[in-house]
């Protein structure tokens, strides 16, 4: 029996479209949630930041952490259980993970012309048209960024990613049945032992890729008949020691044949390949309006394995912890517009997890026990030897990590607080 795909744009009358297909066929509708929540169960992620990789903006700490590959995989990995049944319907953002070797997948993509989106917007929501474009923009914007990180393609309508595309606006729900109906009965959507072959595969590549990203790797992987292929797309100077490493990660995974690795088109390119380290924080966010030593302060801890993100006031500081989630903030006290002092405290209204180490050259006795007060993890003045820094830094990781390993009790308070602390132990 085969399964169908569906992937729209919104306000295109979609969710009438769905409802007259499932009619239809008796087939169950698996939206995107469920996935996410199969995803955030195998890998322990919430669902919030798995779903942050359907999103058009990756974080600015992507680079260092590698967390959108890392949800992709895990999804690939949930969405490849729900492959082993058929007669269902598959739609949202995850219906473009089936591979196309699945030949047993109807692939319909769903979308109207711009004006009837315009309108239907506008209805939904009681907004102007120039408000409703904007939404719809934004909407598409994402889709879009998707269809391009996995196809390379600009177009998240391209006909070449489907079987049909149906233009809702033109089309009344008689005439979608019927032809949904009668490509279903056709012969190559049976479901074949090539296709289920292929499906066995996707499900092996996504056991894989899972094994390598929870040992902090990025590479390609594609799987047939039980051999795996991992292909090397950034440059690294040691390139056999990875390949064996990888081999290694990949042998653990039951039911591999064999694994060979090879280099991609971007191996060539000047972006080095970069592990993940665990243990090493990779999301700390910098404060400063001292544009030459943030970026220089970047770069030095950029040399310890450390990655950060930068930014030239409070205002982009506040922004940016709303997206991008840093774990740890290296803050000034003396900017222009909100100093550091304030963002400190809406830091830690908003976002308490998120640990502050004051660095500054021109605080104050006072200025520290206001920082210490409001739960700031350490306050250090400059100049400072890169070495206290990071020291620092890493000790606010371990407090982090530390929180992830410790549960809350009763009253809210970490175990680890309990058992005692030596946070501060650099003032």
């Amino acid at each position: 029996m085969p399964i169908i795909t569906v992937f729209s744009g919104r306000y295109c009358n979609e969710e009438s479209i769905i409802e007259a297909i499932k009619g239809s066929t008796g087939f169950e509708v698996v939206r995107d949630g469920r996935i996410v929540a199969d995803a955030a169960r195998l890998s322990g992620l919430t669902e919030t930041k798995i779903e942050k990789v359907f999103s058009s903006k990756a974080s600015v700490f992507n680079r260092f952490t590698h967390e959108r590959e890392t949800s992709l995989a895990y999804l690939r990995l949930a969405l490849s259980s729900l492959l082993e049944r058929e007669g269902f319907i598959l739609e949202g953002f995850t219906s473009l993970l089936v591979p196309e070797e699945v030949t047993h997948a109807l692939k319909i993509c769903l979308i109207a012309d711009m004006g009837f989106r315009v309108k239907a917007a506008m209805e939904e929501n009681f907004t102007s048209e120039s408000e409703a474009l904007k939404l719809i923009r934004r909407l598409d914007e994402s889709r879009a960024a998707w269809v391009d990180m996995l196809f390379g393609l600009k177009d998240p309508w391209s006909a070449s990613l489907y079987d049909i595309v149906i233009p809702t606006d033109k089309a009344d729900q008689d005439s979608v049945k019927k032809l949904v109906r009668e490509t279903l009965d056709k012969d190559v959507l049976k479901s074949g032992p090539r296709s289920i072959s292929a499906a066995d595969d996707f499900k092996l590549a996504a056991a894989v890729e899972v094994a390598l990203v929870k040992e902090g790797h990025n590479v390609a992987v594609k799987a047939r008949k039980g051999k795996v292929t991992l292909t090397i797309n950034k440059n690294v100077l040691m390139l056999g020691r990875l390949e064996e490493e990888l081999k290694t990660i990949a042998q653990g995974v039951p039911g591999l044949k064999a694994v060979e690795t090879k280099v991609g088109p971007g191996f060539h390119q000047a972006d080095i390949y970069r592990k993940y380290d665990f243990e090493i924080p990779s999301k700390v966010l910098l404060v400063d309006d001292e544009r030459e030593f943030v970026q220089t302060l970047s770069e030095r801890l950029l040399m310890r394995d450390m990655g950060s993100a930068v930014a030239y006031d409070g205002e982009s500081a506040l922004e940016m912890i709303k997206e991008d989630e840093p774990e740890v903030m290296i803050l000034d006290l003396r900017m222009p517009g909100i100093d550091g002092v304030e963002v400190l405290r809406r830091v830690k209204q908003s976002q308490p997890d998120i640990e502050v180490i004051i660095l500054t050259g021109h605080g104050s006795d006072a200025d520290r026990k206001i920082c210490m007060e409001l739960g700031a993890f350490d306050y250090i003045h400059k100049p400072v030897d890169i070495d206290v820094l990071s020291a620092a830094i890493k000790k606010a990781n371990e407090k982090i990590r530390l929180r992830g390993v410790f549960p809350k009790t009763a009253n809210g308070v970490s175990e680890d607080r309990l058992l005692g602390s030596d946070s501060h132990c650099l003032r």
